[in-house]
């Protein structure tokens, strides 16, 4: 690259973002890689990136974050990744309200904070790029997944209004639609559905036992069909960071392109029959 660009990217402790920030650093981009938690910019420092503390729950953090970063770019920014993102598995009657909540403070309202602290600045250059992260649950829900679904159709609403109202500006918005990728997205939503889900009162109760707890704590021994490693999600996000023109939606893996021809071609009822027993 002929010049130093500078990318901001959420959600670096693991899975996406971090095999995103090492991609680009390596590619000479200026990367801010940022964490939620302390010891996880401590590892990414030591492995060489720059990397401080941004949490989307915690609006003086995304403050901090976010002018730490204008600081060490003289107030430039290229690039704003929004990945950062957990789960609440379970049914959606089983969701107290203050989960649902909780999740869209980390999920949406965080991002929708930190993008608008983006936009400003590339406003003011007359260009810039914003990549959100979505999922292909943005727009094909499945069962025990509604908190995480419901952020994920939330951002891709948002992000289809921003694009529109960034039309002519300069400013790219950018959904990255991944489908299963081999990260930690698993593991880490075992405290969300320990505090908040109480399975054993619920209705549900036997599919709970006997299906999604198994998963949510078997050791994983294989990967799932279709799944693919992170850097199927960073090979989209180099091409959405350096073409000239960056494509609107980015479908990563397999079922996620199977799922979208479904959406298209098939009858809701017909499509509820096979998604139900997903």
């Amino acid at each position: 690259m002929s010049e130093l660009k500078s990318i901001l990217i959420t959600g670096c402790s693991s899975g996406i973002g971090y095999d995103a920030a090492h991609a680009l650093h390596h590619r000479g981009w200026q990367v801010f890689a940022t964490c939620r938690k302390e010891a996880d910019c401590d590892k990414l420092t030591a492995e060489g990136l720059t990397s401080f503390v941004l949490d989307y729950e915690n609006e003086t953090s995304i403050d901090a974050g976010f002018d730490r970063a204008m600081t060490l770019s003289n107030g430039r920014l290229d690039v704003l990744f929004n990945n950062g993102a957990y789960a609440i598995p379970g049914a959606v009657e089983d969701l107290p309200t203050d989960a649902l909540r909780q999740i869209f403070e980390a999920n949406f309202f965080g991002w929708h904070h930190l993008s608008r602290k983006a936009m400003a600045v590339m406003r003011a250059q007359g260009q810039g790029r914003i990549l959100q992260n979505s999922s292909v649950l943005g727009f094909a829900a499945l069962r025990f997944r509604g908190a995480y679904n419901a952020t994920k159709f939330a951002l891709e609403g948002l992000s289809d209004t921003l694009r529109l109202e960034c039309h002519g500006s300069g400013i790219s918005i950018v959904l990255i639609e991944p489908g299963p990728i081999a990260t930690r997205i698993r593991e880490n939503s075992v405290p969300h559905f320990e505090r908040w889900i109480d399975w054993q009162n619920s209705v549900m109760a036997d599919s709970y036992k006997n299906t999604l707890i198994p998963r949510l704590t078997s050791v994983k021994t294989k990967k799932d069909r279709f799944e693919l490693n992170a850097s199927a999600v960073t090979h989209c996000v180099i091409d959405a960071c350096e073409a000239t023109v960056p494509r609107i939606r980015y479908r990563v893996t397999t079922a996620t392109k199977i799922m979208y021809a479904l959406k298209r071609l098939l009858p809701s009822r017909m499509l509820d029959k096979i998604l139900v027993n997903i």
